[in-house]
C-alpha cells in the first residue's frame, strides 16, 4: 500500500493495462526459468573439463566477449577473482588495438560469444592461438569460429530470446550468467577456497561484515579483564570498571576460565556484594567462542544466551580465555571497513600468576 498522499503516476495515454504488464513480466521470467533448466540438464563431462583447465592455469584467466556477452564476461572475471581465481576482462576490440599484449602464454583464455562468429573476436583468438593458450569457448553455436577454436566448447542449449522479437539477448545472457557462476563456484569448491581466504578478499561491505571472525574484532591482552577466584569483590569491581566490557573472566591458579561476572552477576548479588569473592559471585562455566569462529555466529550465540560478552578461549579440556567479543562489537561490523586481517592473529593468554599480585603483600606480611 502507498502512504496515503503519494503522487502515483498515472498510465500514458494507450498504455498496457497494469496485468497484462504482470502477465508479460512473469513470462519473461518463465522464459528464463525454463532456459536455465535445459542448461542444468545438458552439463556434460565437458563442464568437468572446464573446471579442471581453471584449475590447472598457471597465470590469469583472461576473459572476452563483445556487446551482451562482454557484460557478461566482464561479471564472469570479477566472480572467477572474488572466488580465488586470479582473473580480469579484456575488450576483444581494445585488444584489436594493443590490449593483446595483456595476453601471455600462461594464461586461459575464456571467450562468450553467442552466435560464436563475431569478427571483433578474431584478433584475440588469433593471437592466443600465436601464443599457445588454452581456450574455452561459451556459445549456442557449435559450428561456429570461436567453437571450432576451443580446447573446450561449452554449448548452451537451444532457447528462444525472451524478447517478443527474439532478437535482444536476455535468455542468452541469462544462460551464459548461469554458466559462468557454476565454473567459477565449481572451480572455487575443487581449490578448497576457505572462508579466511575469502575474507581476505573481501575486508569490506556485507561480505566481509558475514565473513569476519571473533580474532578480528575481539578484544585482547591487557585489555581482557580477569580475575583471579579469591579476589574481593571491591577489586573486582576496580578491574571491571578499569576495562568498561561488562565483563569479568575468573580464572584458577592454571589460568584457566572457571567462570565469569556480568553485570547481571553484579545485580543477582547487590546485598553482601563487598564482603564476597569473585567465585561466590561467578557464573560458573560461562559460554565462550574460538576465535576462529565467525563474528555472526558468536553474535547469534550471544542473542540465543541473552549476553552482552563472551570470553575468547582457546586449548581443549580447561579452556585459557585469549580475549572478550562483545554485541557491540559484532555491532561495528557493518559500519565500516573491517580490520586488516593480517593483524588478527589471536593473542597469548596473559601469565596467570601475574594475576595473583592483589594477594602477595598480605602473603609476605603473614610469613
Amino acid at each position: 500500500m502507498k502512504p496515503e498522499g503519494q503522487i502515483v503516476a498515472q498510465p500514458a495515454p494507450g498504455a498496457m493495462p497494469a496485468v497484462d504488464l504482470l502477465a508479460r513480466g512473469r513470462r519473461v521470467i518463465q522464459t528464463e526459468a525454463d532456459a536455465l533448466d535445459r542448461l542444468a540438464r545438458t552439463l556434460d563431462a565437458r563442464f568437468a573439463d572446464a573446471v579442471n583447465l581453471l584449475l590447472a592455469t598457471k597465470s590469469r584467466v583472461v576473459v572476452s566477449g563483445m556487446g551482451k556477452s562482454g557484460h557478461v564476461g566482464r561479471k564472469l572475471a570479477a566472480t572467477l577473482a572474488a572466488t580465488g581465481t586470479p582473473a580480469f576482462f579484456v575488450h576483444p576490440a581494445e585488444a584489436a588495438h594493443g590490449d593483446l599484449g595483456m595476453l601471455t602464454p600462461d594464461d586461459l583464455l575464456l571467450v562468450l560469444s553467442n552466435s560464436g562468429n563475431t569478427p571483433d573476436l578474431r584478433p584475440i583468438l588469433a593471437h592466443a592461438a600465436r601464443l599457445g593458450c588454452p581456450l574455452i569457448g561459451i556459445s549456442a553455436v557449435a559450428d561456429s569460429i570461436l567453437m571450432r577454436s576451443a580446447d573446450i566448447a561449452l554449448i548452451l542449449p537451444p532457447a528462444r530470446e525472451a524478447c517478443p522479437a527474439n532478437m535482444a539477448p536476455t535468455t542468452s545472457s541469462t544462460l551464459m550468467l548461469a554458466l559462468g557462476d557454476a565454473l567459477a563456484i565449481a572451480t572455487m569448491a575443487a581449490r578448497g577456497t576457505t572462508h579466511a581466504q575469502l575474507r581476505q578478499l573481501h575486508p569490506g561491505g556485507a561480505i566481509g561484515a558475514s565473513l569476519a571472525t571473533v580474532a578480528d574484532i575481539m578484544h585482547r591482552g591487557d585489555a581482557v579483564p580477569l580475575v583471579p577466584m579469591a579476589m574481593p569483590m571491591r577489586d573486582v569491581l576496580l578491574e571491571m570498571t578499569e576495562k568498561s566490557l561488562g565483563i569479568a573472566g575468573v580464572v584458577d591458579r592454571a589460568g584457566c576460565l572457571v567462570g565469569a561476572i556480568s553485570d547481571g552477576d553484579l545485580r543477582r548479588h547487590v546485598h553482601g556484594l563487598l564482603t564476597s569473592c569473585a567465585e561466590d559471585v561467578m557464573t560458573h562455566a560461562p559460554r565462550t567462542v574460538r576465535a576462529d569462529a565467525r563474528a555472526a555466529d558468536a553474535l547469534a550465540v550471544m542473542r540465543q544466551a541473552n549476553v552482552t560478552a563472551l570470553f575468547v578461549v582457546e586449548g581443549a579440556g580447561a579452556p585459557l580465555p585469549v580475549g572478550v567479543v562483545r554485541m557491540a562489537d559484532c555491532a561495528t561490523l557493518a559500519a565500516g571497513p573491517a580490520p586488516d586481517c593480517a593483524a588478527a592473529v589471536p593473542a597469548r593468554p596473559r601469565n596467570p600468576q601475574a594475576l595473583f599480585a592483589w594477594d602477595r603483600p598480605a602473603q609476605a606480611a603473614s610469613a
